[in-house]
């Protein structure tokens, strides 16, 4: 399974985002589940690095199925749009596969 966890301030600002595990929907190669995941989080990952003025740190370690983004310097309404749009993307994954493969859970801080 796949667990991410969205971290918001107590305002909705968003903290840090960490995905972890494998879907385990197929084998290795074979999943759509964690493609789809992969596809959403990285590349939202990468606009907000090339699209956008903020400031992240990312981190990602493949054989865990880890990848980790923080969000320490705020930031900008572009940034913001790309991440509602991941969540967005993530839930409706989570809505067609099930909650067996992909859980989401939104913590404040």
């Amino acid at each position: 399974m796949t667990i991410i966890t969205i971290t918001k301030s107590k305002n909705g600002e968003y903290r840090e985002v960490t995905c972890k595990g494998h879907a385990g929907f197929a084998e290795a190669g074979y999943d759509i589940v964690c493609s789809a995941v992969s596809v959403l989080v990285i590349n939202t990952i990468n606009s907000i690095e090339r699209l956008t003025a903020s400031q992240i740190t990312a981190e990602s370690e493949e054989e865990r199925g880890l990848i980790r983004c923080r969000f320490d310097g705020g930031l900008d309404e572009g940034a913001r749009l790309l991440l509602d749009s991941m969540v967005l993307g993530l839930q409706n994954v989570a809505e067609e596969y099930g909650k067996k493969y992909l859980k989401l859970k939104f913590k404040e801080v």
